[in-house]
C-alpha cells in the first residue's frame, strides 16, 4: 500500500482581518464613547437633540399595516426571544467542531451586549422618548437592539461567510442594521442618536475582537481544512495494478527449418 501526500483544498489559506478592521472598529468605538460623554453632559438638551426631535416627528405614524409588522419582527429579533438566533449559530459552530469560533462568538456577543452596551446605558441614563409603543427598560442611550444587530452582522460575517462573499454580506448587513435603527425610532423606543451610537458600539466591539482573535480563528480554519483534506484522501480509492497480456509471437516470417 503506497502513501501519497494529500493536497489541501483549493483556495487561499484563511487569515484574520487586516489592520483596517482594527482602525475602523476603534473609530466606531471612539465615536460611540464620545457621543456618550456629550449626552451625559446635558441629558435634557444635547447638541443633536433638535435633529432627534425632528426625526421622531417624522416617525409619528400611523403605526399599523406592513410597517407595524416589520417593526414588531425586528423588535422580537433584538429582544430576549431573539436570543435563539445567536444560540442557533453557536450550536452550528459546536456541531462543526469549531470550538475556538464558538467560544469567540459567545464571549464577544455577551461582552458586547452586557459590558459595553449596558455599561454605557448605566453611565449615560438618558430618558427615552415619550410614549414608547413597546416595553422598554431604563436608559435610552445607546440602543441595545441596534448594537446587537450590528454585532451579530460582523460575527456571522467573520465566522460563517466565505471571504469571497463578504462584500455582499456587509451590504446586506448594513441594510439590516439600518432597518433595526429605523424600527427603534418608529416605535418611539429610542432617539435617532441612540440607534447610531448603538450600531457603532456593536460593530466596533466585534471588529476589534475579530482583529485580536484573528490568528486563533485562522489557525482553527487551517486545521479544519487539513482534517477535511486528510479524510478525503483516506476515502479515495487506491490505484490498482492492471495486468496486460503478453505480446503474441509473430507468425508471418519463414518457418524454421530442421538441420
Amino acid at each position: 500500500m503506497s502513501w501519497n501526500p494529500v493536497a489541501p483544498p483549493d483556495g487561499p489559506a484563511p487569515h484574520g482581518p487586516g489592520r483596517g478592521a482594527l482602525l475602523f472598529g476603534l473609530v466606531l468605538l471612539g465615536l460611540a464613547g464620545l457621543a456618550a460623554l456629550v449626552v451625559r453632559s446635558d441629558l435634557a438638551d444635547p447638541p443633536f437633540q433638535a435633529l432627534d426631535a425632528r426625526w421622531l416627528g417624522w416617525m409619528g405614524g400611523p403605526h399599523d399595516g406592513l410597517y407595524a409588522a416589520a417593526a414588531a419582527a425586528l423588535n422580537w429579533f433584538g429582544g430576549p426571544p431573539g436570543v435563539v438566533v445567536p444560540l442557533g449559530l453557536l450550536l452550528v459552530l459546536l456541531l462543526r467542531g469549531r470550538w475556538v469560533s464558538a467560544a469567540f462568538m459567545l464571549g464577544v456577543y455577551l461582552g458586547g451586549n452586557v459590558l459595553v452596551v449596558q455599561g454605557l446605558k448605566h453611565l449615560v441614563d438618558r430618558p427615552r422618548p415619550a410614549d414608547p409603543l413597546v416595553r422598554v427598560d431604563h436608559g435610552s442611550f445607546p440602543s441595545g437592539h441596534a448594537a446587537s444587530a450590528a454585532l451579530l452582522v460582523v460575527l456571522v460575517g467573520a465566522l460563517l461567510v466565505p471571504a469571497a462573499r463578504r462584500r455582499a454580506w456587509w451590504i446586506g448587513g448594513a441594510v439590516f442594521t439600518l432597518a433595526m435603527m429605523w424600527s427603534r425610532t418608529w416605535l418611539h423606543a429610542h432617539w435617532l442618536s441612540d440607534t447610531a451610537a448603538g450600531a457603532a458600539a456593536g460593530a466596533g466591539v466585534a471588529l476589534v475582537a475579530w482583529w485580536l482573535c484573528g490568528p486563533a480563528l485562522a489557525g482553527e480554519s487551517v486545521r479544519a481544512r487539513g482534517r477535511r483534506g486528510a479524510a478525503a484522501g483516506a476515502a479515495a480509492p487506491e490505484p490498482t495494478a492492471v495486468l496486460l497480456p503478453a505480446p503474441a509471437l509473430r507468425t508471418d516470417g519463414p518457418a524454421p527449418t530442421s538441420p
